[in-house]
């Protein structure tokens, strides 16, 4: 994205996504959806943007870049309702979510390590575990364990009589993985891979892959830092017109 700070403090739409590198199309869509402060009009209903305007996309560009699309359309229009606690709130919200995603990713590869694994999240493995018991160990929805079935990631026996899903500790050390790293592998067959490393105890290739999940996760985190920056300047230039309510917007 083009960097749009200068001496200039107004833009027309055209002006204004050239400088932003989007489309005008982009910049009517988002204050259709009132994500950016009221735009005034001069003439003939024509839109001058200013510098809090080019401040509002910028953070917004940053937001979509690092969180989800709910959570940033969220804290914008939360702050454009000068919500501005709540705002910072969901932010923090959807980081304390990657604080425990690398948490996660971090005890898996302690638990690749290991050779014991009769015990997990303080829960004793056992040789016949039902759909439920693993979807609890895991912290996983039981419909999250049929779709991986469904994809051949997971392959749990039959009970021969009744015909119930009876998981192994192989079984549920991949669905433990899968979940581990669903948010950071996005590719199926690159999941399926680094299944068939873990059974056939090809360590490093495993290893590699949980760092590389991590590397992405330090990543992503680097960007949030990054939108909140965007974001801190956008709601001190709000609060700056709030005390100087005559200035031009």
């Amino acid at each position: 994205m083009t960097d749009s700070r200068s001496a200039v403090d107004r833009w027309t739409p055209k002006q204004a996504a050239e400088a932003l590198g989007v489309s005008t199309t982009t910049l009517r869509s988002y204050e259709r959806q009132h994500l950016i402060p009221d735009v005034p009009r001069i003439g003939a209903g024509r839109r001058l943007y200013g510098q809090i305007h080019l401040q509002a996309f910028r953070s917004l560009r940053a937001l979509l870049a690092a969180y989800s699309i709910p959570t940033a359309y969220s804290v914008m229009r939360l702050i454009r309702e000068q919500q501005i606690g709540e705002a910072l709130w969901a932010l923090n919200a959807e980081q304390a979510q990657i604080q425990a995603e690398n948490s996660r990713l971090t005890e898996m590869m302690r638990l690749i390590e290991r050779t014991d694994f009769s015990a997990y999240n303080g829960r004793r493995i056992t040789d016949c575990m039902s759909i439920g018991e693993v979807s609890q160990i895991a912290g996983v929805n039981p419909s999250a364990v049929r779709h991986w079935e469904k994809e051949g990631l997971i392959r749990p026996r039959r009970h021969p009589q009744s015909g119930y899903r009876q998981f192994a500790p192989r079984e549920l050390r991949r669905i433990i993985v899968i979940s581990s790293l669903r948010q950071t592998v996005y590719f199926i067959e690159a999941i399926r891979q680094l299944l068939d490393d873990l059974d056939t105890g090809n360590l490093p290739a495993v290893e590699q892959s949980f760092r590389i999940a991590l590397e992405k996760l330090n990543a992503r985190l680097a960007r949030q830092y990054a939108a909140i920056s965007e974001l801190m300047a956008y709601i001190g230039m709000l609060e700056n017109e709030v005390h100087a309510p005559h200035a031009p917007a």
